[in-house]
């Protein structure tokens, strides 16, 4: 497993050792001892997801309000998405700041996102299943959204002149500067 930083330090990029030959492929997509010891922390996850979507579906940017927060480790395992995480939290010096990866079935990166960080993703496949782990229950009182495409975000969606699928929920997340946001 290789580790790679991302321009925010708490935000990683988990790339595994891929083992293949002309029958397929294997690697260990989690490995509880060696996840804990790359971010430097016992994490204890509680919940995994799964979530199919459809070209140009954008989905976010979610959150959960302490004491829900949630940590997501995030992997796609068809096709190929856009994922994104933003640092919401007002005491950090990358507040405001996000990152960008590209995770897809092809390069089998993960990424984590700790507690404190929206997270969202858009669709650049025809189709793509994304799967996560999460370390706290979803509770749908703890849930925020903040608008996609806030301007002071300025996020760089790759969208390439396509208008984004989105959820009721997501076309009225919340501007940036208003929203409810974790410390």
């Amino acid at each position: 497993m290789k580790i790679i930083d991302t321009a925010i330090a708490d935000v990683k990029i988990i790339e595994p050792a891929v083992f293949g030959d002309d029958r397929g492929f294997f690697f260990e997509s989690f490995n509880q001892q060696h996840f804990d010891q790359a971010i430097g922390r016992k994490v204890e996850f509680v919940q995994d997801n799964h979530s199919r979507s459809s070209k140009g579906v954008l989905r976010g940017l979610h959150y959960q309000m302490p004491p829900f927060a949630q940590g997501k480790l995030v992997r796609c395992t068809l096709g190929e998405v856009y994922d994104i995480a933003v640092d919401i939290r007002r005491s950090s010096p990358t507040f405001g700041q996000w990152v960008g990866v590209m995770l897809s079935a092809d390069n089998k990166r993960q990424l984590w996102i700790p507690e404190g960080f929206a997270h969202g993703f858009l669709t650049l496949s025809e189709h793509a299943e994304v799967q996560y782990k999460a370390n706290a229950y979803w509770n749908v009182n703890a849930e925020r959204s903040i608008l996609w495409n806030d301007p002071q975000l300025d996020i760089a969606w790759p969208l390439n002149n396509i208008e984004p699928i989105l959820s009721a929920k997501d076309m009225v997340g919340e501007r940036f500067a208003k929203a409810e946001l974790s410390n």
